[in-house]
């Protein structure tokens, strides 16, 4: 009997020393995560950082300090640009390197290398997007320069000097949970970064949809419910500004539109809310007599940040602000002469084209009235666990066959010949983004800035400046190909050589606007110009409500400070309900609720229009706003295996306010035809009902922080990583523009004047280890709406109580 207890304790002992040692589908082996001496334990850092610390890197030309504030936050003084930039890839690394890599391996098309079958469809997606193909050629043009060359293998250099000095146990700790180790970076690494940033901000098209609804409502319907210019707008270039240029020649529409089968073909969406805001007051609206500049730029919100604050001083160059994790350079921030930021201008200039191949081996595709070949790219994605894939991508002059045998499909109408859709984007041609932000750094003024945009590509961006000069201005800026109007706000035919791209327009004709008599600039992603000027940039942009709120406010703005953007940048108030809870509450018949519907009624009539945390109102009306948008819609453009784009909040707006007879009103669903104030009616009702099913009778639940969802996850989504979920107030269609997990992902104020003050704050903390103090010891001020005041240092010997540590390197 001892011996069979003894036996089975041995075997057991035996299986639980396999089990810890074996991986299990994505989990990583037990055994050595958790070994005290090179597990997670290992990643545990103290708050108290060593005061001075000495490090000896091979490659560095001369001595570097880095000063460490008390927001971790690293200050690098350096004696040439190369040592500059090898500092700065080798403390980013420090803080953020497992951030550097899957964010690399992400926009490469890599993930399923790491974590197994799991990633291979986001894999293969941005392999047929041609994200590795445009970072090729971004490196041509990165490597071309000589400025950006220095940095970006100086920077390159940094990371890997960094990568070359860890064990297993000095891994970051998503290395540990997933079991794989850092490879060395690349300059191309850096460009991949960009071309993400491009996917995430210009990646998405409403072109598949656009022309399904097309072919089913037909040119008239599209034209009245898909408007090129709004109902309400606010643009960015002030209404009137006068183009102090001449205009190209705007090229000839072609002879043919879509006739193309697209219905179930669902691409990437344009995700609505997706922007920032960014504005610059003149030195005649501020207390201190010089500009104020303000930047907010909305992303997803994770633990790390997309952002990583830091100061780079050499003798060319001496600059504050956030950086991208993987990329030389200060991205959005200051000197102490000019200051910057930027938000999404929305441009199109990512096209879809249907091609017609000549037959099943796709060899030859019809253009121009002739048969061209096509070029073939072999995609090996490696897969953790499984055999690789091979993907082979067909390319046309447009660009890769992302989707491929539309006629497979029924009612194609192409008589079964094989095609496709190829894509014709920005992002995958050469280019030299980080020269623009290589002489932003470096800019002493107004020309300076308008030169270094000349260098900017994509994704397009509406750059806000400010000077010690006391200039302000605001450009829509990128490459922007010249087209005729709505060229691309459907699927092209690909055949036809008249809906090519037909060259550029001149980066000094791009909308731009310095010094306006009105006293600012801003921007929230809404129409860059009014139908005045010469060029097409896009059809859509972002809804009005965010700019009109924000030039509202700073045309009464007098006197303003750095707390008047701050408080600004945190404003709640909804000017959607501004226009239309008047009308919706006009149609209310009062007399025949309930109670619960009247309590309802009576706390939305008194709502202050704000959406606070605290407020039942927000909760109230915006449900009944959504009831009422998809009652309207629904019915007709929600079809399954379909892809329909619906018409935006703009045009539902105009249909309540001066449609009120529209036949879009009535129900298709139902035998009677509903009234536009039947369907107000049973949207209020609806939204009572389902709110108090769900919470109860009014109270504390009914809180808009409450009921809005908003938290920050772990960018890998780890659980117990993140932030998780939190009241806060904003929505997506107010300045505060915090809805889910996207957001301010980085709230900055500079005041300009002989010595400029930057303050800024972003939701985390400088360290991507979540066993660090400085994981998110900068979040509770985000959330309540704080800025910290952002440490400049002149030199590395200036003294300040803040600077907590140093590191020098050798």
């Amino acid at each position: 009997m001892k011996f069979i207890k003894a036996f089975i304790s041995i075997a057991f002992t035996i299986l639980l020393i396999l089990a810890l040692e074996i991986k299990i589908g994505s989990a990583p082996p037990i055994g050595p995560f958790l070994n005290p001496s090179t597990g997670f334990w290992q990643n545990a850092e103290s708050k108290h950082i060593l005061t001075t610390e000495n490090l000896k890197l091979t490659g560095l030309q001369e001595q570097v300090i880095v000063r460490y504030d008390d927001n971790r936050i690293p200050h690098i003084f350096a004696k040439n640009d190369h040592d500059l930039y090898y500092a700065q890839g080798y403390v980013t690394a420090r803080d953020r390197l497992w951030q550097m890599d899957i964010q690399t391996r992400s926009a490469s098309g890599r993930l399923s290398e790491v974590v197994g079958p799991g990633a291979l469809e986001i894999d293969q997606y941005h392999r047929r997007m041609g994200m590795v193909y445009g970072a090729e050629n971004g490196l041509k043009g990165l490597m071309a320069n000589p400025q950006t060359r220095l940095m970006a293998t100086a920077y390159t250099e940094g990371v890997n000097s960094y990568i070359h000095q860890l064990g297993p146990k000095d891994y970051p700790l998503e290395f540990k949970l997933l079991d794989y180790a850092p490879e060395d970076f690349k300059p191309i690494n850096c460009i991949f970064l960009l071309k993400l940033m491009s996917e995430t901000l210009a990646g998405g098209s409403d072109q598949f949809a656009m022309t399904n609804d097309l072919k089913r409502f037909g040119p008239q319907v599209v034209n009245d419910l898909f408007p090129d210019y709004p109902f309400h707008e606010s643009p960015i270039i002030p209404i009137g500004t006068k183009w102090d240029f001449k205009p190209l020649p705007i090229p000839k529409p072609s002879a043919d539109f879509t006739a193309q089968m697209t219905e179930k073909i669902k691409t990437k969406e344009i995700t609505p809310g997706i922007g920032s805001n960014n504005w610059v007051i003149s030195g005649n609206k501020s207390a201190t007599g010089y500009p104020i500049l303000a930047n907010d730029p909305h992303l997803n919100l994770t633990f790390p940040s997309i952002w990583y604050q830091i100061q780079l001083s050499s003798p060319t160059v001496n600059v504050n602000g956030v950086s991208l994790p993987g990329a030389p350079c200060v991205i959005i921030g200051y000197n102490q002469k000019i200051s910057w930021g930027v938000t999404n201008v929305d441009a199109d200039v990512l096209n879809w084209y249907q091609v017609k191949f000549k037959d099943k081996s796709k060899n030859e595709y019809w253009y121009n009235n002739q048969w061209n070949k096509v070029k073939r790219r072999i995609e090996v994605i490696n897969v953790r666990g499984a055999k690789p894939v091979i993907d082979t991508v067909l390319y046309t002059h447009h660009g890769p066959v992302v989707y491929e045998n539309i006629a497979d499909k029924p009612k194609s109408g192409l008589n079964n010949i094989p095609a496709g859709d190829a894509l014709r984007w920005i992002a995958h041609d050469e280019s030299n983004d980080i020269l623009c932000f290589y002489l932003l750094n470096r800019g002493k003024n107004y020309a300076d800035y308008r030169e270094a945009l000349t260098h900017f590509t994509a994704p397009a961006q509406n750059f806000i400046f400010a000077s010690t000069d006391k200039d302000i201005a605001i450009t829509p800026n990128g490459k922007f190909p010249l087209k005729f109007k709505d060229q691309g706000k459907f699927i092209l035919d690909g055949s036809d050589p008249a809906n090519d791209w037909h060259g550029w327009i001149p980066y000094d004709q791009n909308p731009t606007v310095k010094n306006p008599p009105r006293g600012f600039v801003s921007s929230a992603n809404q129409s860059s110009t009014d139908p005045s000027y010469p060029y097409y940039i896009n059809w859509r942009f972002e809804q009005y409500y965010r700019g009109k709120r924000i030039n509202d406010r700073l045309g009464a703005m007098q006197n303003a400070t750095v707390d008047s953007m701050r408080v600004m940048q945190t404003d709640n108030y909804s000017v959607l309900a501004q226009d239309v809870l008047p009308t919706m509450l006009k149609y209310i018949d009062s007399s025949k609720m309930t109670p619960s519907q009247l309590k309802a009624f009576y706390i939305v009539k008194a709502w202050n229009k704000h959406y606070d945390a605290n407020s039942i109102g927000a909760s109230i009306f915006n449900n009944w706003w959504v009831n009422f948008y998809n009652l309207v819609w629904k019915d007709k453009f929600v079809v399954k295996g379909v892809y329909l784009k619906v018409p935006s909040y703009d045009r539902t707006e105009k249909l309540l306010l001066t449609e009120p007879d529209s036949k879009w009103f009535d129900n298709t669903y139902t035998p009677a035809k509903e009234t536009c104030a039947d369907i107000v009616n049973s949207a209020f009702y609806t939204t009572v009902e389902d709110l108090l099913h769900k919470l109860g009778k009014p109270g504390e639940k009914w809180e808009w922080g409450q009921i809005k969802e908003t938290f920050i996850n772990h960018l890998a989504s780890l659980p117990g990583f993140g932030a998780g979920k939190f009241s806060a107030g904003g929505t997506g269609g107010v300045i505060n523009a915090l809805r889910g997990n996207n957001g301010p992902s980085w709230r900055m104020v500079v005041q300009m004047g002989p010595i400029v003050k930057g303050y800024g704050v972003f939701p985390g903390g400088e360290s991507g280890n979540p066993g660090s103090f400085y994981y998110n010891d900068m979040l509770n001020t985000w959330q309540n709406g704080k800025l910290n005041e952002l440490l400049f240092l002149n030199s590395a010997t200036e003294s300040s109580p803040r600077v907590k540590t140093t590191l020098i390197l050798r």
